[in-house]
């Protein structure tokens, strides 16, 4: 299949008052159970790449990026990439001939005046370059390894007048927004803040952003989706299912058991995590 655009796959998840599944990948292992759990789950998704998976691999973007693009091609669903947490000019600039669809720059630890200011030219960058853009406006925590703040501190959350200027003055075409979900969480415990949601999907005319989702149980997941989600990211629930199903099959001579076992229970986390959003 034709490798998909996420603004595309966004846009037609929004007219339908649904969600597209967005997954951080860092292993081949990963892209290919994402793509076998979307095709399972006969949904769209997106492949998402971040700024440090990229440093995990040494700082060397293409590599990885081509094999996430050889399992989009080779998909039965619907697939587009997406260059994840992105805070280095840099990288920025390479997304677009290394195949990516869309980018999220991340000025969001900023002051808003400078978050302002850097996402608004990274978005005129992109647009001259095809590309879709993302932003965050509030503190989605837990990034990076760091302690994550309160979420439903109120300074933490985005707020929703705040959100209409900022995404008029930065010409961003979606926007990520802080509404209690953290980055990292390994029990899926989080709740979101949904009459705040309510507010920011009113208030905001680009489709909204859910970052830390892995935290959330199924039930709140569907509801953010209910409350105006449009694009919904996941990563540390695959990098849980990994682990789990690599010490229990770990052997000490070949790694291919293993990784089968890591990517078959990624493929079902996949799976259930896309039908999780739009039941």
């Amino acid at each position: 299949m034709t490798l998909a655009r996420t603004g595309t796959l966004v846009l037609a998840a929004a007219r339908a008052g649904r969600a597209v599944a967005a997954f951080n990948i860092i292993t081949l292992e990963h892209a290919e159970a994402v793509v076998a759990g979307a095709e399972q789950a006969g949904a769209p998704v997106v492949l998402q790449l971040s700024e440090n998976a990229v440093k995990f691999r040494g700082g060397r973007l293409l590599p990885i990026a081509r094999a996430a693009l050889a399992c989009a091609e080779a998909a039965a669903v619907p697939v587009a990439l997406h260059l994840d947490h992105v805070k280095n000019p840099d990288l920025l600039r390479l997304a677009a001939d290394a195949g990516f669809g869309s980018v999220m720059y991340d000025a969001a630890h900023l002051p808003y005046a400078e978050n302002l200011e850097a996402t608004r030219s990274a978005a005129d960058w992109a647009h001259a370059n095809g590309l879709w853009i993302e932003a965050e406006l509030g503190e989605v925590g837990g990034k990076n390894g760091d302690a994550p703040p309160d979420p439903h501190a109120p300074g933490a959350r985005t707020d929703p007048d705040e959100a209409r200027r900022f995404v008029t003055d930065s010409g961003v075409d979606a926007l990520a927004v802080a509404v209690g979900s953290t980055h990292a969480m390994t029990t899926r415990t989080a709740s979101l803040d949904h009459a705040l949601l309510a507010r920011l999907a009113k208030n905001v005319d680009v489709p909204l952003v859910l970052h830390g989702s892995s935290g959330l149980p199924d039930a709140e997941l569907a509801a953010a989706v209910a409350g105006g989600i449009r694009k919904v990211n996941i990563g540390t629930a695959l990098n849980v299912a990994m682990t789990e199903a690599i010490r229990t099959h770990l052997t000490p001579a070949d790694p291919r058991p293993y990784l089968t076992a890591a990517r078959t229970a990624m493929t079902a986390t996949a799976k259930d995590m896309i039908g999780a959003l739009n039941p």
